[in-house]
């Protein structure tokens, strides 16, 4: 298998392990009792990976991107009667915003700006204020500009208020840890070709079984259908109910096995962490500036100012990374000039050494 002539430092996709990849190498019948059962499989090491107490949850896989999935949870589950209360502090909350809005649901939105965390003690205003407010979503690690909002304080909010929780957790879910019961997560939405470090071709939505059961009718969409393809896995043994992404729903569950040889997500979040403080720490010794005050970074990707040299442009220096050997982000925010470095997928602490060497050798715009 030839070596990636990069390393994606990016919020996903990411890069893989060879392990990964070669377990796309046969092909396979989405109708054969083998496959099906290993649907199964990676249905129940989802729930298992998302609470010590997995008896009252369930897992759904969904073709598609992170965003079919998120897609699918607020179209499913919302009632023609309900209304959601949004936390907004960068694209990915924004996005939610506009599902709701194109699929007719009542919408309130609560925007921090995009620098600034979900705030626990404003939801709480709100949520007083306006008993009418039937679910709300929120966005825990923000890619945006790598915030990681404050996921426990918001969910104790929406617990005492009696409220249905929506957690995109796309870009964290396994690689920090957490427990939906014990936080009292409803619905959690998460991707395959995130933290679990898969390749892109399927979601995943983590619910409440009770709760999903509830949502029967709901759905705006067939393909979308979020009950109706939870409700085709359980009858059929982990039959899709459409054509399936077979390559990549065996090499996902190769990265499942490959996260439990690593130690589980504690382990990677570990690593996640000292590859974020690494990358820090050495783009700052260069003279990079972070975005985000410490205090509210993501160990999953870390946004940093452009420098102040009118020579410095991003493309030439995505260029000049790529030649190095790594494919950086763009910046996403509206209110200044940023680019995005990720850390997550097959990187390790060796690969920001490189990289920070790299950087130093590249600096045109000195």
């Amino acid at each position: 298998m030839p070596e990636n002539p990069y390393l994606l430092l990016t919020p996903g996709p990411l890069s893989t392990t060879k392990r990964v990849k070669a377990a796309m190498l046969r092909d396979w019948c989405t109708w054969d009792k083998d496959y099906n059962d290993l649907v199964q499989d990676i249905r129940a090491k989802l729930v298992q990976l998302a609470t010590k107490r997995p008896d009252s949850y369930t897992s759904v896989l969904l073709q598609g991107s992170g965003t079919y999935c998120v897609e699918s949870v607020i179209g499913s589950v919302i009632p023609q009667a309900g209304k959601l209360a949004v936390l907004v502090n960068g694209a990915y909350g924004q996005r939610i915003v506009q599902m709701a809005n194109l699929l007719g649901i009542e919408t309130v939105v609560l925007d921090f700006g995009e620098t600034e965390p979900a705030n626990p003690h404003h939801l709480d205003e709100v949520l007083t204020a306006d008993s009418s407010i039937t679910h709300v979503a929120m966005v825990h690690g923000e890619t945006t500009t790598g915030m990681l909002n404050p996921l426990e304080a918001i969910a104790g909010t929406v617990k005492r208020h009696g409220k249905v929780l929506i957690v995109d957790a796309m870009s964290t879910f396994g690689g920090i840890e957490l427990d939906v019961r014990e936080l009292g997560i409803d619905f959690l939405i998460s991707s395959c070709n995130k933290c679990i470090q898969g390749v892109p071709g399927f979601g995943f939505v983590i619910a409440v079984k009770e709760k999903l059961e509830q949502c029967k009718g709901i759905a705006r969409s067939l393909s979308l259908d979020l009950v109706d393809q939870w409700d085709s896995m359980e009858r059929y043994n982990g039959k899709w109910r459409f054509t399936s992404p077979t390559h990549v729903v065996h090499a996902f569950h190769e990265a499942l096995l490959e996260l439990q040889d690593e130690g589980g997500v504690k382990a990677r979040q570990l690593r996640y962490e000292t590859n974020q403080r690494m990358l820090v720490r050495g783009m700052e010794r260069l003279g990079f500036q972070t975005l985000l005050p410490a205090r509210y970074h993501s160990p999953i990707i870390t946004s940093f100012f452009f420098p102040e040299s009118p020579s410095f442009t991003f493309e030439r220096f995505y260029n000049e990374m790529k030649e190095e050997g790594f494919v950086l982000y763009p910046g996403k925010i509206t209110a200044a000039d940023t680019f995005r470095i990720g850390n997550i997928g097959d990187v390790h602490a060796a690969d920001m050494e490189r990289l920070i060497e790299a950087v130093a050798r590249r600096r045109f715009w000195l």
